[in-house]
C-alpha cells in the first residue's frame, strides 16, 4: 500500500492553512525596513542607522517553558505568543537596545490552525508592544515527538544599540538607587512550581474577586517592558537594568552590578500581588525559594544615580514604578531584608 506524509502523522494542507491564516497577524507589524515577505526561504531587514554611529546587534534567544502545559489545559492561546516576544526583548533593552526584528519557532505533534494562528497572534501582539517586525518563523509538525497537538514556542529577537551608549552597568556604585517597574504577574518563570502546587487547585474558579478565574491569572502574558524603558533613557541616565525571570531578584539583579557592589532590597518594600501568596501558602514554600524562583511583583529593576531618582520615578510613574532599594560597597551580590 502506498504511503503518505499524512499517513505518517503530518498534515501539509493543514500547515498551507496556518500560514495563510497567520498573514494578516504578521502583516500588522512590518515596517518599512521589512523587504521580504512571509513564505520566502529568509527574512530580509534593512537597517536604518540614522543617529547611530557605532552600531552593535544584540540579539536574545528564549521560550515559554512549562507555562505551554497551562495553555493547554486552559484553552488559552493568544497570550503564549506575548510571553516568547517578552522574554526576549526585555532581555536585549536590558543592555539599552531598540528592538528591529523578530523570528518565531512554533514546534506541535499534530498541527491545528484554530490552536497554533492564535499562538502566532499573540506573538505579533508581543512585537507590536516592542515596536518590532515579526520577519519571519517556522512551524514544524513533529508527531512523536510532542503528544497529540501540544506545542512549544520559542523566539529569536534582534536589537540595535550605539556602542558608546551600551548599558553595562559599569557606573553602578553606591550612589545608585534601584527602582522596580511592576511584573502583570507569575510572566513565564516558575511554571513547574506553580503546576506542581495547584494541581489539586481549581483553576476554573475566580480568583480574588477580579473577575478573572485564577488560570486566566496565571495565563496574563509578561509584560513588556521596552517603550517604557527606551522613554526613561532619552530622559535619564539609565547605569543599569535587570530583566526579573527565572532565579528571581536573587540571581538576576546582581548581574548587571560591577565587582564590589551589592543590593539592598527591603522585601517589606516589595509590593507582593496576591497570586504569588496564593502560590507560597498553597505550597508552604519558603520566602527565599519564591524569591529565588519568581519575580514577586518586580518584572524590571532600574539603576540610577540618587540624584535622578525622582525624575525617573515620574517618567515611570504611568508603570506603577517605585524605589525598592539602593546599591552599596559589599560582595553578597544582594541583600534582602
Amino acid at each position: 500500500m502506498s504511503q503518505t506524509y499524512k499517513a505518517a502523522g503530518v498534515d501539509k494542507e493543514a500547515g498551507y492553512e496556518h500560514v495563510e491564516r497567520i498573514k494578516a497577524s504578521v502583516k500588522r507589524t512590518q515596517t518599512a525596513n521589512v523587504l521580504s515577505h512571509l513564505g520566502g526561504f529568509s527574512g530580509l531587514f534593512e537597517l536604518d542607522l540614522n543617529g547611530i554611529e557605532k552600531p552593535v546587534l544584540v540579539s536574545g534567544t528564549d521560550g515559554v517553558g512549562t507555562k505551554v502545559k497551562l495553555a493547554y489545559e486552559l484553552n488559552i492561546h493568544n497570550t503564549v505568543g506575548i510571553d516568547c516576544v517578552a522574554m526576549c526583548v526585555n532581555d536585549i533593552v536590558c543592555q539599552g537596545a531598540k528592538p528591529l526584528y523578530f523570528l518565531d519557532y512554533l514546534a506541535t505533534g499534530h498541527l491545528v490552525p484554530e490552536k497554533t494562528v492564535q499562538v502566532v497572534e499573540g506573538v505579533s501582539e508581543g512585537c507590536i508592544q516592542s515596536g518590532m517586525a515579526l520577519i519571519g518563523g517556522e512551524t514544524a509538525e513533529m508527531p512523536g515527538v510532542y503528544q497529540g497537538d501540544d506545542y512549544d514556542l520559542a523566539g529569536f529577537a534582534v536589537g540595535v544599540v550605539d556602542k558608546d551608549k551600551i548599558i553595562t552597568g559599569k557606573d553602578i556604585n553606591d550612589n545608585t538607587v534601584l527602582i522596580g517597574i511592576p511584573s502583570t504577574g507569575v510572566h513565564s518563570n516558575g511554571f513547574s512550581l506553580v503546576r506542581h502546587v495547584l494541581k489539586n487547585t481549581d483553576l476554573n474558579a475566580e480568583f480574588e474577586n477580579t473577575g478573572k478565574t485564577l488560570g486566566e491569572v496565571l495565563m496574563t502574558p509578561t509584560k513588556i517592558y521596552v517603550k517604557a524603558v527606551l522613554n526613561l533613557m532619552d530622559h535619564v541616565e539609565v547605569l543599569g537594568l535587570a530583566h526579573i525571570t527565572g532565579g528571581g531578584l536573587i540571581e538576576n539583579v546582581p548581574r548587571m552590578l560591577p565587582e564590589g557592589y551589592q543590593a539592598n532590597i527591603g522585601f517589606k518594600a516589595l509590593k507582593v500581588p496576591a497570586i504569588f501568596k496564593l502560590i507560597q501558602e498553597t505550597g508552604s514554600i519558603s520566602t527565599d525559594e519564591m524569591l529565588n524562583t519568581f519575580n514577586m511583583g518586580v518584572g524590571m529593576v532600574v539603576a540610577v544615580d540618587k540624584e535622578n531618582a525622582a525624575q525617573a520615578l515620574e517618567i515611570l510613574a504611568s508603570e506603577g514604578a517605585y524605589e525598592i532599594g539602593i546599591v552599596e560597597k559589599g560582595d553578597q551580590g544582594i541583600i534582602i531584608q
